[in-house]
């Protein structure tokens, strides 16, 4: 690869770049705007948080995280 081609890879990567910061900074962090949207919001994190205690090292294999595969074979 040429210089040329190395310095265009780079060129349209830093513009890729420059696109998704302006998009993430355009979008900011508005408020939702209506009750649909909030209903939608507490329900995701509600089933996030039910999800993170269903699915833990502790209820998935009734042991702590630290244990070795080594052990729980036994």
């Amino acid at each position: 690869m040429s210089v040329v081609t190395i310095g265009v890879m780079f060129g349209v990567f830093a513009a890729l770049a420059l696109l998704l910061v302006l998009v993430i900074l355009r979008r900011g962090n508005r408020a939702t705007e209506n009750a649909d949207g909030l209903l939608i919001e507490e329900a995701r994190r509600v089933q996030a948080h039910q999800d993170r205690v269903s699915y833990n090292a502790m209820t998935v294999h009734s042991t702590s995280p630290t244990m070795s595969d080594l052990h729980r074979r036994r």
